[in-house]
C-alpha cells in the first residue's frame, strides 16, 4: 500500500494504482471531476488509466457543480 493526500485526507491505495482506480475506489464518475495530481491538472480524461499514483502525491478532485 501507498499512502497519499487527496482532497486534504491521507488515503490508502493499492501500489501500482492509476487515478482512474482511485476514482473507481471513490465511486465517482471521471466525466464529472477535474483531478489535479502535484499541482498539475489532468486534462486527459483518457489517460487516468495509466497515470500511476506514487507515495506522498498530493490529488485534488474537483467535481462540476450545475445551478443557475
Amino acid at each position: 500500500m501507498i499512502t497519499l493526500t487527496v482532497n486534504g485526507a491521507p488515503r490508502e491505495v493499492g501500489r501500482n494504482s492509476t487515478v482512474a482506480v482511485l476514482l473507481e475506489s471513490l465511486g465517482i464518475n471521471p466525466q464529472l471531476v477535474i483531478v489535479e495530481q502535484n499541482g498539475r491538472i489532468l486534462r486527459e480524461r483518457g489517460a487516468y488509466g495509466s497515470l500511476l499514483l506514487a507515495s506522498d502525491d498530493i490529488v485534488e478532485i474537483v467535481h462540476f457543480v450545475g445551478g443557475g
